[in-house]
């Protein structure tokens, strides 16, 4: 491992998906999944979420489409929250999921508003 992209990592993840989040996920890892919340925290969110090529902003809304197509309601969730987070507005959203719509099929476009739905609520209520 890496230590410096780990820690790049974990300091990604934490600003984008929140510190409970983070701690959320990391202490509920035991010896069979700890491996993996290393894995993630240092590839996906260190050495991918790290790199100066596209913004935030921007991978916010490839992973909210990747997500969609790839029928994960719970990563989908977690990363309708940290594109928020990122700056993206609920209008943008809505546009990303309508291209999932026409390119990845209707089904997986209304799944997707109801997630968001579903977190914008939640959010408005806090």
């Amino acid at each position: 491992m890496d230590r410096d992209t780990y820690e790049l990592g974990h300091r990604i993840r934490t600003e984008v998906l929140g510190e409970a989040y983070v701690q959320n996920a990391t202490a509920g890892a035991d010896d069979f999944t700890q491996p993996l919340q290393d894995l993630v925290t240092e590839y996906c969110w260190g050495a991918v979420w790290g790199r100066e090529g596209l913004s935030r902003h921007t991978r916010s809304m490839l992973n909210l489409v990747m997500l969609a197509v790839l029928n994960r309601p719970h990563e989908l969730r977690t990363h309708i929250r940290g594109a928020l987070t990122n700056g993206v507005s609920r209008d943008e959203i809505a546009e990303a999921f309508l291209q999932v719509a026409i390119y990845a099929g209707v089904p997986a476009a209304v799944d997707s508003f109801r997630a968001a739905r579903d977190v914008f609520a939640e959010l408005d209520d806090q």
